[in-house]
């Protein structure tokens, strides 16, 4: 573990890697403003239209970085460190913030960090938040969110290992495609979560898939899910709505079990019994809830972040920045946006 610093080192993180524009000032781990300026107008199309978020990160990013710094109560020149997202996402969006992080990084004389967004998803456990602990290494991350469904062996800060990961759809995809064939607006995952919370979970039984290993497959589930809503709604038209609740707590519980189930694997495979998650995914109340419980049944011990942590947002880029600062792992000016970057 690096070395902590006994001085204030002001990081301001930049989030721009899909359709939120976040900032945040930390002041070493702890998190002073955490701004997010969300995009409604993808809601009409169902789903994000690349074009239109990187034109609003352009609008969004100078307002967003400058309410981040005055909540903060400091000023630019205090500044030590800007992070900012290098990729994955979308490349347009990621050369808003890219391109501002080094222009300010450059004018301020300051050192730059391109950050891995995956990566800091589950570093976002470091955070120093009151009521929440921060697992120790070794530990395994389950990383679910639209674009991806992976589980990680993380070792130290640096040192992260993907042992798992999806073959086709990531988890966040499963829940929003299926809360469209269910006719539910975007986003959907959280509707299903909702609706989920008044339903039988075991009222309409989906076959699991059999993936071989750690890793995930979900398109075989979406397509069972299309054609099961497709052969009820045509002998019963209002079938969807007579059983919401039923249709949406199936769902969500066949999908929490085959997470559950590659978790299990994982820490027979590994012995590692501590495991975080991370990601918009991790915000869904019934894998919050069965993480728990697996805390009692497997004797395991659970890390599950804050609300605010779980989707994009700039105060997990800025944990990733604080620590590559502490050891001076630091970005060149001309470092490039990536859309897709190792891990």
């Amino acid at each position: 573990m690096p070395k902590m610093s006994e001085r204030k080192i002001y990081t301001l993180a930049i989030e721009s890697s899909c359709d939120d524009t976040s900032a945040a000032v930390l002041c070493n781990d702890v998190v002073l403003s955490n701004i997010v300026a969300r995009q409604a107008i993808h809601e009409e199309y169902g789903g994000v239209v690349p074009e239109l978020a990187s034109r609003a990160h352009q609008q969004n990013i100078v307002p967003v970085v400058d309410v981040a710094i005055k909540k903060a109560g400091i000023t630019k020149n205090d500044l030590n460190c800007i992070a900012f997202t290098q990729g994955p996402g979308l490349m347009g969006s990621l050369l808003v913030g890219g391109s501002f992080a080094k222009s300010m990084s450059m004018a301020l004389d300051i050192p730059l960090v391109a950050v891995n967004h995956m990566k800091a998803h589950i570093l976002a456990h470091f955070i120093d938040e009151e009521g929440f602990d921060k697992p120790t290494f070794p530990f395994l991350a389950l990383t679910i969110s639209g674009g991806h469904t992976q589980i990680v062996k993380v070792n130290s800060f640096f040192d992260l290992e993907i042992i798992g990961e999806t073959t086709d759809d990531a988890v966040g995809e499963a829940f929003d495609k299926s809360a469209k064939i269910l006719g539910l607006p975007y986003p959907g995952g959280p509707l299903i979560d909702k609706f989920a919370q008044e339903g039988n979970p075991k009222a309409f039984p989906f076959t699991k898939p059999k993936v071989d290993g750690l890793n995930f497959s979900f398109s075989g589930l979406k397509t069972q899910i299309l054609y099961f809503i497709q052969k009820n709604v045509a002998e019963n038209p209002n079938f969807i709505e007579e059983n919401k609740a039923d249709i949406c707590a199936s769902i969500q519980y066949t999908i929490i079990n085959i997470l559950m189930d590659k978790l299990k694997l994982a820490v027979a495979e590994t012995g590692i019994n501590q495991i975080a998650i991370g990601g918009g995914v991790s915000a869904n109340s019934g894998i919050r809830t069965t993480l728990k419980e697996a805390e009692k049944k497997y004797g395991w011990k659970s890390y599950i972040p804050k609300f605010e942590y779980t989707t994009d947002n700039a105060a997990m880029i800025g944990i990733v920045g604080y620590y590559n600062f502490l050891e001076e792992n630091f970005s060149q000016a001309d470092v490039t946006s990536k859309a897709r970057i190792e891990f």
